[in-house]
């Protein structure tokens, strides 16, 4: 009997693209792929008919001679004739990020562990905070921590030093894990669609300190968290992930706290997941998330 051929193992790559909605989409980047000896291993796609805008997110197998620079030499012209903003990945590239923590570590901790552990597809290049609490625990991690501090006339200069970084690291995504510090518009603008924050949902209706204590005052029945892009609108950037969990009138305000950290925690882990795999596209003000 004959030996079989062993299987060879394929290249991975995640194609996402939106452009105006219109037919024939589908079946150009079906016939490109099919033409360049690829291989569709999943497809998701959405047309807005708010916007008029479609989305998709292909991810497909290639074997040599097939490579991600010519991949995207021969796409521009399938991109071009839609109008595409597209972008072209080999899947199994873990995005390189920086985590960013003021004084409550339970996001940062979580993450952290998420990524050790192969939960989430990234590679930490550095923890930034403007304190120096979580030092000790960063370096647990074998991590670079970064103590910038912030003030009224430093803060210019200390976001220069974290732009700096970014470059200096080459880092695709920047995760604010409960960092403590606005952002200034010119800094929201550079990292625009890069950069993910964590809040309760509590917000607008419980603005300031101690919103789960305020909450409690009101009697609330939900706990919530909201992942979402910064943008210069404070806490107003397109929306990523939402959880929440009900919670009974005996529930006190500490216990609240607790919840919320759960859900926080959960919320922004989905949110860097999703983003690290290129599963999130902008639509304006929204997100189409193909999770």
């Amino acid at each position: 009997m004959s030996e079989q051929p062993r299987p060879t193992s394929a290249d991975q790559y995640v194609l996402t693209l939106s452009c105006p909605d219109k037919q024939g989409i589908v079946h150009a980047v079906s016939s490109y792929l099919f033409m360049t000896g690829c291989n569709i291993e999943d497809s998701q796609q959405f047309g807005d008919r708010d916007t008029g805008l479609f989305f998709m997110r292909v991810h497909f197998s290639a074997e040599a001679p097939v490579t991600l620079e010519k991949l995207r030499a021969s796409f521009a012209a399938v991109g071009d004739s839609f109008q595409m903003d597209w972008q072209l990945h080999r899947a199994e590239d873990r995005m390189r990020i920086i985590l960013m923590v003021s004084k409550f570590g339970h996001c940062l901790n979580d993450l952290l562990f998420r990524a050790r552990i192969g939960a989430l597809p990234v590679d930490i290049a550095a923890v930034v905070s403007n304190h120096t609490d979580f030092a000790e625990l960063v370096a647990s991690y074998d991590l670079p921590f970064h103590h910038i501090p912030v003030t009224k006339d430093t803060k210019a200069e200390a976001e220069a030093q974290l732009l700096e970084l970014v470059r200096e690291e080459g880092v695709e995504l920047v995760v604010l894990a409960r960092y403590m510090q606005v952002l200034s518009d010119d800094l929201c603008k550079q990292l625009s669609g890069r950069i993910i924050n964590i809040h309760h949902s509590f917000l607008p209706s419980f603005k300031g300190a101690k919103p789960y204590h305020q909450a409690h005052a009101r009697g609330v029945k939900l706990i919530g968290a909201t992942a979402h892009y910064v943008t210069a609108d404070l806490d107003e950037g397109p929306i990523i992930e939402q959880e929440v969990e009900r919670v009974g009138h005996e529930v006190t305000p500490e216990q609240l706290v607790a919840i919320g950290r759960d859900v926080e925690c959960q919320a922004l882990a989905r949110a860097v997941k999703w983003h690290a795999e290129h599963r999130i596209l902008l639509n304006g003000r929204r997100t189409v998330v193909f999770a």
